[in-house]
Parts: structure tokens; sequence; C-alpha cells
């Protein structure tokens, strides 16, 4: 079942084009990932699916929401964490959860939320730290645990684990793979082909503001004869 349609997306400012007709779909429960390079349109892209910005022409459907239309139920059912994400560094991680939830439910509900992002952010006592104390590892545990304890339809993360050192790296998609499991649709953007290669069961490439190729890492590698994405995604654009 698609969850997520993006068909001829353009987004233009002024003569400047900054994407190209993108199209791809998600399914249900699936981890999808839009890789490219630095400036390639990805996070454009991520931004109007998320309502935040508005599309030029094309459609994008957000189980069976028209985003142009019902743009206020898509984001009952949408989280968006960007790149540049933070949170409040005086509160400790238990309350900014506390805070966040509030936006979104009260009474038991609010109580069961945040019990549910304390558990996805996986923080033992640190939870009751500061945040202004966190590693940024653990801060993006937190972030991420904001974004799902909602119980989103789909979760949209924009180079999820950018800065991390490799442990931190690891136990992020270990956290997004748990999620997605639990029947969360999960897009991520990233220009690291190593990571989306090991964790996405889909991509779908974006070079100039235009989708190169999409389907499975597997499948692009062996079209490829490449050992890797990075060679795929050089081949597919170098010709």
């Amino acid at each position: 079942m698609e969850t997520l349609i993006v068909k001829d997306v353009r987004k233009t400012y002024g003569e400047i084009v900054a994407v190209k007709d993108v199209s791809f779909s998600v399914n249900k429960g699936e981890i999808f990932g839009l890789i490219g390079p630095n400036g390639a349109g990805k996070t454009t892209t991520l931004r109007m699916i998320c309502t935040l910005l508005k599309l030029t022409s094309g459609s994008i459907s957000v189980c069976g929401l028209d985003i142009s239309k019902e743009s206020d139920e898509v984001r009952n059912i949408i989280s968006y964490l960007p790149e540049d994400a933070g949170a409040y560094k005086d509160l400790t991680g238990r309350n900014y959860l506390r805070f966040m939830a509030g936006f979104f439910a009260d009474g038991e509900e609010f109580e069961k939320m945040v019990r549910n992002g304390i558990e996805i952010a996986d923080l033992g006592p640190r939870i009751d730290s500061k945040v202004g104390t966190y590693s940024k590892g653990m801060m993006r545990r937190l972030l991420i645990a904001r974004a799902i304890m909602p119980s989103p339809k789909i979760a949209v993360m924009d180079e999820v684990t950018s800065g991390l050192d490799v442990i931190n790296a690891f136990e992020i998609r270990e956290v997004i793979r748990k999620i997605a499991k639990q029947g969360v649709t999960v897009l991520i953007s990233s220009h690291n082909m190593f990571e989306v290669d090991i964790l996405c069961n889909r991509i779908a490439m974006i070079n100039d503001g235009r989708v190169v190729l999409s389907g499975t890492p597997a499948e692009l590698k062996e079209k490829y004869g490449a050992a890797n994405l990075e060679e795929v995604f050089v081949k597919a654009v170098m010709g």
C-alpha cells in the first residue's frame, strides 16, 4: 500500500528551478531514501511533502490526502525532523517531551505519549538531565522521540545522522529500523550513500533537482555492476 505518492513535482524560485518534475512513491512501513549531493533538491522536496513549501506544479498525496487541498489533515499524520533541529537546552529531556506532547494530547493520552517518547529516546537516567548537557547522539535520539511519539503515519527525517560518530549513527539507524517495524513509514534524505545502502528498502537518487534512478540498493548495484551506491551514482550521472 502506497502511503506517499509524489508525482511530477516542481518547485521554482523566480527563474531558478530547484526541483524538476520529481516522482516517486513510498509504501507503508518502508524506509525510503532520497539521496544525492548537497544542493540536489532533497530538502526542498521534503519540505514540500511536509507542507512547509508550496508546490509550483505536480501533486503529492499522503495517505490519500492531497497536501495542497488538505494540508491541515496532512500535518496531523506526518512528522518532520530537519537536519538543524534543536531542543530547549534548559529543560530536561523528560520535560522537553512533556512540553512537546502538550501540543498533541491531554489527560491519559498525553501521559501515554510521553511514556512512548521516553521509551523511543532510550536515554536511561539521562532523560532527567538538562538537554544542554547532551551529546549530539543523545540530542538526536531525543528529537527522533519527539517526532515519533505522536504516532505519525509518516516520519520525514533530513540528514538524520549528520555529524554523529560511528557508534551513535549505528544506534540511530537501529531506532529507525524499530520505528519502521512498528508500521511507521520513514522517508530520509541523505548524502551518505553507505548509510542508505544498509538502511533503506528502496531509494531514489536525485541530482540537479531530478530523480535519475530509483529502486532497491541491490537492484541498482546489479544494474550498474557497482560495488556500492556511490559508484552507481557516479556511473548514472557521468554516463
